[in-house]
């Protein structure tokens, strides 16, 4: 049988960390056994399901470079298949109609509650043998209820959380059609996954509580039961549930912070599963790898550092013509204009191994292509008036010299030397003249890349 798994997102929002783990963890299982991946688009929620929210979500798999072989389909162009479906079952006598008003149900779950009772759908337009059913009211769009089992236990084996039993007393007769003929979302998620032929459903374990719903309703219709996993879900650094608090909601955020999406699919994977002590990992390998038995079904934990390590890691192996094409993008967001001054790839080379991510690239850079900030405590510390003459003096020499790095290292060492120095002594002035700050790469470098024309005019406005 061919593996075919889903990621099967509501448009209410964007894609989050959670939503995006998911949807690697299925794609993952879909690779490695040769099978099929199918993105599925679940809005039914009309009220809270967006166009722009759709969007989002496409745009953040792409830009994870989570392909699908089907799709994407959504659920709202299905309507119509649904409700036959929905007839099919009321032919069979496993659904009926309810007339239950609002105000029927609401006393209901009223006095249930005051009984220290689960409330709970009575079925009192349940059909049985030899019961009779109340009259039907006037002016009530009756909805459709699933003629849930009512003894026995739905049992499956979570491929994430080991044998799961939920007795079917427990469960009451669920609406799939509402008043006005529309199919409900836990009925819509049975009908698709039944006809599109999915294996394995991974999704949150926040999605338990409708397994055994779906799996009466599978049975019902005669189909195959798929394999099912849960799981758990992520906490913030500070061990809380994640959420908006926490910062970036959105996958697209991460893009917008500076991270490359290798970093974060490698991040997510080791998020609640793990293949030995391996933390670096290509998604090739990690297909090859995958299995659900090393999930672990305990809470997993976001880590933000981690993910700053891995994604200067990745930064690190970049191609370098990628970088400077994403870097340049950063820094016309910083209103930095980089058709003048030195080769952007060069610059990016220089500054690569200092990065954690795309945007401190970026801000770190841009002083080679505009006048830099000059941090105060920096030129109080190291530009003090002792050196200035040996800077004056460094000018008249590395004015005569050929403009590479060995040159200007040598014009460096020749003060230091002379005046009887310490490197950094000279260095350091020099690289807050230059550059702004106490930190750059070597300053010599720095300086070569620069220019002469350029390092001799921001020397010059501190020593003139």
């Amino acid at each position: 049988m061919t593996v075919r798994t889903r990621f099967a997102p509501s448009p209410t929002g964007f894609l989050h960390i959670g939503g995006a783990r998911t949807a690697l963890f299925s794609w993952a299982y879909a690779r490695k056994h040769q099978g099929d991946f199918i993105l599925r688009i679940e809005d039914t929620d009309v009220a809270r399901s967006t166009p722009e929210a759709v969007q989002a979500i496409l745009d953040g798999m792409n830009w994870l470079g989570l392909s699908w072989d089907e799709g994407p389909f959504y659920q709202m162009q299905r309507m119509e298949r649904y409700k036959e479906v929905i007839q099919k079952l009321l032919d069979e006598g496993k659904a009926y109609h309810c007339y239950c008003s609002k105000e029927e149900l609401d006393a209901l779950r009223e006095s249930q509650m005051q009984q220290n009772l689960k409330p709970r759908y009575d079925g009192r337009w349940r059909p049985e043998l030899g019961k009779e059913l109340p009259a039907r009211p006037e002016g009530v769009s009756p909805v459709v209820r699933f003629k849930n089992p009512q003894t026995g236990n739905v049992v499956w084996n979570d491929l994430v959380k080991g044998q799961i039993s939920i007795a079917n007393e427990e469960l009451d007769d669920l609406i799939i059609a509402r008043g006005d003929g529309t199919p409900t979302y836990n009925f819509c998620v049975v009908v698709d996954d039944w006809e599109m032929g999915i294996t394995q459903v991974i999704r949150g374990d926040d999605h338990v509580n409708n397994t055994p719903r779906q799996i009466n309703m599978l049975v019902a219709l005669g189909a195959a039961i798929p394999q099912y996993a849960h799981l758990s879900m992520i906490l913030g650094d500070d061990g809380q549930k994640l959420s908006k608090r926490h910062g970036a909601v959105s996958v697209m955020q991460y893009d917008e912070d500076g991270y490359l999406p290798e970093a974060v699919l490698n991040y997510l994977g080791r998020l609640g599963w793990s293949h030995g002590d391996d933390e670096i990992f290509s998604m090739e390998q990690f297909c090859a790898w995958f299995d659900l038995d090393h999930i672990t079904p305990s809470a997993a934990q976001f880590n933000t550092e981690k993910l700053k390590w891995l994604n200067a890691h990745y930064i690190k192996q970049a191609d370098i013509a990628r970088l400077a094409q994403d870097i340049k993008q950063r820094l016309v967001k910083l209103e930095v204009d980089t058709t003048a001054g030195p080769n952007l790839t060069a610059v990016i080379q220089l500054y690569r191994e200092r990065a954690n991510t795309l945007n401190e690239l970026a801000a770190s850079v841009a002083y080679f292509y505009q006048k830099p900030a000059i941090d105060p405590a920096a030129v109080e510390k190291h530009i003090t008036p002792d050196i200035l003459p040996i800077i004056k003096a460094m000018v008249v020499e590395l004015a005569k010299i050929e403009w590479t790095t060995e040159a200007i290292h040598g014009v460096i060492e020749k003060m230091v030397t002379e005046n009887s120095l310490k490197f950094p002594k000279v260095a350091m002035p020099l690289r807050v003249m230059i550059t702004g700050g106490a930190q750059s790469p070597s300053i010599d470098a720095v300086m070569a890349l620069l220019g002469a024309e350029e390092v001799l005019s921001r020397i010059s406005t501190f020593a003139d």
